[in-house]
């Protein structure tokens, strides 16, 4: 199972860790209206910020999404290439679809989560929700949700570093959290107005179950969270976003500023009852102990923000944490075939 691959270890989001990698070209004042900002009212004055975004076809004689991913998902080692996202495979970028057997457009956002399709110029062209992808991957991958785990995907040609099951896909590692920011960036970006559907994420799969008129949903928002901290921010990913601006004249805030994803759904899972194939933990936040309920036996580990292991333990319905500070902690607990993963919060 891939689940038992995943890292512990979470990189933690401080802004100041961004700024010595970043040489992203955000224009001065862009995000003030968003400063001390948090949650609900972080997320709306983001959404002021973006919207209104200049539009382009998905494809046309002018300038269309096709040109534009090829400059924005360019190799940087051979500029007549582009880097597929699932893959990784560096493909001739000059090869637009070529009945089936060049590159496609991924909406990483599925078009079926919120009824949008190609011809709607705005939502269905965003920039910032298409990725360069293998034909048959696209199609493998489908309108899954994303999540954790599943079976190896198999291309033919070749073996990739996805995996899926019936209803979620896991990126390669490399690009899990460009995933995510692409998430966080939709569901901040389209919020009903004008015509255009009201995105939401969820900590759930099968969110195309829950769609309705005018309104779209996409998890799972914990695995999101989890990837967007153990995939930080690359160059490749700052100059993709330099780009689209300089055609859609909008940015991508969560590549910007990483820490406006804990600011606006960071508590999105730790306030509540985090329930996952059979998996339980409560209270949470917690002062004393905390409850687990697992219905195999389990390994527990508690580490700190920066990857230290605090206290180890052998699962059992009540585990004391009278000996640790208030704080934020990484709860991580593995059985024989599953691995979960959960924020703690001490008080």
């Amino acid at each position: 199972m891939k689940k038992s691959r995943i890292v512990v270890a979470v990189v933690i989001v401080f802004l100041l860790r961004y700024a010595s990698l970043s040489c992203a070209q955000v224009p001065e004042g862009y995000y003030a209206s968003a400063t001390g900002l948090t949650g609900e009212q972080l997320k709306t004055a983001l959404y002021t910020i973006i919207k209104g975004q200049t539009t382009y076809p998905y494809t046309s004689s002018s300038t269309d999404t096709w040109d534009i991913l090829k400059e924005s998902d360019k190799d940087t080692t051979n500029s007549d290439n582009v880097i597929l996202i699932y893959s990784g495979w560096s493909v001739n970028a000059a090869q637009e679809y070529n009945s089936g057997n060049g590159w496609t457009r991924e909406h990483t956002w599925a078009k079926s989560h919120g009824s949008f399709d190609t011809d709607d110029i705005g939502v269905g062209t965003d920039l910032h929700n298409l990725k360069p992808c293998d034909n048959s991957i696209n199609s493998a991958r489908s309108n899954k949700d994303f999540d954790n785990g599943g079976t190896q995907y198999i291309d033919g040609d070749g073996a990739t570093d996805c995996f899926y099951d019936s209803d979620s896909w896991e990126p390669r590692d490399e690009v899990k959290g460009d995933v995510a920011r692409i998430l966080f960036y939709m569901a901040t970006r389209y919020e009903g107005e004008n015509r255009e559907p009201d995105l939401e994420l969820v900590d759930q799969v099968n969110t195309f179950d829950l769609n309705e008129t005018g309104k779209g949903y996409f998890g799972k928002l914990s695995t999101l969270l989890e990837w967007h901290n153990t995939d930080p921010v690359d160059s490749f990913e700052i100059r993709r976003n330099d780009v689209i601006y300089s055609y859609q004249n909008n940015r991508n805030p969560f590549i910007d500023h990483p820490e406006y994803v804990e600011s606006i759904w960071g508590d999105a899972t730790s306030a509540v009852l985090i329930n996952q194939s059979g998996f339980r933990i409560y209270p949470n936040p917690a002062t004393d102990f905390i409850n687990i309920d697992i219905s195999e036996p389990a390994h527990g580990a508690i580490y700190s923000l920066s990857s230290e292991k605090i206290k180890d333990f052998e699962v059992e319905q009540r585990v004391s944490i009278q000996c640790l500070n208030p704080g934020v902690y990484l709860l991580h607990i593995s059985s024989n075939n599953k691995v979960y993963n959960s924020k703690l919060i001490i008080q």
